[in-house]
């Protein structure tokens, strides 16, 4: 095993695919891995990894609290990752957590936004602003998952008001134009920091057995042409950790869940850069709007 440990930051890791992806870094013996991993319910991830008894004297996991609803807790995450990091550096940044719900509740913490667009998108956005000087000092690698889902977003512009809380937009909206949000920061982030860190998104491919499609009418199953069991969506998020493969266009970073970089004509949209900085406010722009929701009672 490698005597040198690698440092994985991640999000949405205590279930499903992100928990998977950890489990199987965990098993594997030729490499020595440290986690830090955000969690809504810390304390139940920290059994279900225990469980896992994976083995400790080589790799360890750190499970800290992470509302990601809320950006203020968001902020305090960032600085407890921090430091726990002291002065390693950072290798890799996942950014997986999701949820698929509708717009029909009044956003969270008194934001303006459904609890969706600020879960999939503002607050792992949010984190990495908070994270951006030790990430480029630790080259790091970012991966965000994506979806294919991306392509069901025709018109960008009715995002201003489907996302909003309690527009009533039903979640497979919701869910598609979260995920277009969170690949224009991919995208913004691949911009800002071209040179020191690199930047991939990943789709996952069709996983029926996760929570996200818990709101389906229909329920998803195996059947389903194309569908792929947990084990192998989280083998496509890993694959995004360790490509090098990097085609020579700097806009063509999305990793298919077959292992192929996706055409750009794919995702097109996403590469209006106007439209990747009207939905990745800068910091300061987000400690404002935590301030404004302070100053309102939420």
């Amino acid at each position: 095993m490698s005597t040198l440990v690698k440092t994985i930051i991640a999000t949405g890791a205590s279930s499903g695919l992100g928990f998977e992806a950890v489990k199987q870094l965990l098993q594997q013996s030729q490499q020595r891995y440290r986690f830090i991993l955000g969690a809504r319910h810390a304390a139940k991830a920290r059994e279900d990894y225990a469980a896992l008894a994976f083995d400790a004297s080589e790799h360890h996991v750190t499970v800290l609290p992470l509302e990601l609803s809320n950006l203020r807790d968001v902020r305090t995450f960032a600085r407890q990752a921090l430091d726990a990091l002291g002065n390693e550096k950072v290798d890799f940044l996942l950014l997986n957590a999701a949820m698929s719900s509708g717009a029909e509740k009044p956003g969270p913490f008194g934001s303006k936004w459904c609890e969706s667009h600020v879960v999939n998108h503002l607050a792992q956005h949010y984190l990495v602003h908070l994270l951006r000087d030790k990430l480029v000092e630790s080259r790091s690698r970012l991966v965000f998952v994506s979806s294919g889902a991306v392509r069901n977003v025709p018109d960008p512009t009715a995002l201003d008001e489907d996302l909003k809380g309690g527009s009533g937009t039903p979640f497979q909206t919701v869910y598609s134009e979260t995920k277009f949000a969170n690949l224009l920061a991919a995208h913004w982030w691949c911009r800002q920091l071209r040179g020191q860190c690199a930047v991939v998104a990943v789709s996952p491919g069709l996983i029926p057995d996760t929570g996200l499609g818990r709101n389906f009418a229909t329920k998803l199953s195996m059947d389903i042409p194309d569908a792929k069991p947990v084990s192998e969506g989280a083998q496509s998020i890993l694959r995004a950790f360790f490509r090098d493969d990097f085609p020579e266009d700097p806009d063509q970073i999305f990793l298919t869940s077959w292992g192929e970089w996706w055409p750009k004509e794919v995702y097109e949209k996403t590469l209006d850069k106007a439209l990747q900085d009207k939905w990745c406010p800068s910091k300061e722009e987000l400690e404002n709007e935590i301030e404004s929701q302070r100053g309102s009672g939420a």
